[in-house]
C-alpha cells in the first residue's frame, strides 16, 4: 500500500472515532442517563457529575485525535519515520497516561462520595487497564519512531 492510501484510512479513522466520541458524549450518554434515571432521586443526583466527567475525560481523547491526524499527514508526507511523529506519539502516551490516572482518581472519588456503586468501581479496572496498554504502547511506539528517524537520517548521510 502506498504512503498516501495509508494516509488517508489513517485520516478516515480518524474522523469516524472523532464522531463515534461526539456522537457518544453529547447524544447517546445524555440520552441514556436521563432514560435510566427515570424518577430515582438517587440515580438522578449522578447523573450530572457522570455527564461532566464524561466530557472532561473525553478531552484528551480528541487532543490525541489531533496528533493522530498530524501523524497521518506526516506519513502521507512520506514522514513516517521522523522526529516529529515520535514526538506527536510521546505526547499521545502523555494524554493516554494523565486520562487514565485522571479516570481512576475521578472514580475512586465518586465511589467514596456514594456517587457509584463498588461493581462499576471494579469494571472501571478494564478501562484503566486498557489505558494503560495504550499508554504503554505509544511510548513504545515514539522510542521506535525515533529509533527508526535516527537510522534514516543515517542511511541518508551515506552514499
Amino acid at each position: 500500500m502506498k504512503q498516501k492510501t495509508l494516509s488517508n484510512w489513517l485520516k478516515l479513522v480518524v474522523i469516524a472515532v472523532a464522531v463515534c466520541g461526539l456522537a457518544a458524549d453529547f447524544l447517546i450518554i445524555p440520552t441514556l442517563g436521563q432514560s435510566w434515571v427515570g424518577d430515582d432521586p438517587h440515580l438522578e443526583k449522578m447523573f450530572w457529575p457522570w455527564l461532566i466527567f464524561a466530557w472532561v475525560f473525553s478531552v484528551p481523547c480528541f487532543a490525541a485525535l489531533v496528533y493522530g491526524w498530524k501523524i497521518a499527514v506526516n506519513i502521507g508526507r512520506d514522514r513516517s519515520f521522523s522526529k516529529q511523529n515520535a514526538d506527536y506519539m510521546k505526547k499521545i502516551a502523555y494524554l493516554a497516561g494523565g486520562d487514565t490516572i485522571f479516570f481512576f482518581v475521578t472514580e475512586t472519588v465518586f465511589l467514596f462520595l456514594n456517587l457509584s456503586h463498588p461493581g462499576v468501581f471494579l469494571f472501571s479496572f478494564l478501562a484503566v487497564f486498557i489505558g494503560a496498554a495504550i499508554t504503554v504502547a505509544a511510548a513504545v511506539l515514539s522510542h521506535l519512531i525515533l529509533k527508526a528517524a535516527r537510522l534514516q537520517d543515517e542511511n541518508d548521510l551515506t552514499i
